[in-house]
C-alpha cells in the first residue's frame, strides 16, 4: 500500500463551498509541511493521494486527533481566524499525513466521504 493524506471536516459547521475548500487547503498544506520531507517526496511521486471525510463536530474531530497522535501520525488542526463566516478560534478541520494508507485507514476507515 502507498501513502495518502486524509482531511477531516466538521459537518456541523455547514460551511459555504468556498470557505470549505480554503479550510481543506490549509489542512492539506499544513499537515504536509509538518511531515518528514522524504515521506512528502514519496507521496508526491505517488500522485499525492488524499481523501476528505466528515466528522460530526469539534468533539469528534479532537477524538480523531488523539487517535492519530497515539499512532504517531502527523496531524494539523485548522483554527479559523474569523474574518468571514465563522467566529474567530473555530476549529474547522484537520489534516492527517501523508502517511501509510493502512495506518490512517485503521483510524478513519469507517468515516463517510464529505
Amino acid at each position: 500500500m502507498g501513502l495518502k493524506q486524509v482531511i477531516l471536516v466538521r459537518s456541523d459547521l455547514k460551511l459555504p463551498k468556498g470557505k470549505l475548500a480554503s479550510q481543506v487547503g490549509h489542512a492539506c498544506i499544513d499537515a504536509a509541511f509538518g511531515s518528514p520531507k522524504p515521506l512528502v517526496q514519496k507521496w508526491r511521486s505517488e500522485g499525492m493521494k488524499k481523501i476528505v471525510l466528515k466528522v460530526a463536530d469539534e468533539k469528534e474531530l479532537l477524538k480523531f486527533e488523539r487517535l492519530c497522535q497515539d499512532e504517531g501520525l502527523v496531524t494539523s488542526l485548522i483554527i479559523d481566524a474569523g474574518h468571514t463566516v465563522i467566529k474567530p478560534g473555530t476549529l474547522t478541520c484537520m489534516g492527517i499525513g501523508p502517511c501509510p494508507e493502512e495506518k490512517v485507514d485503521k483510524i478513519t476507515g469507517k468515516l463517510k466521504m464529505l
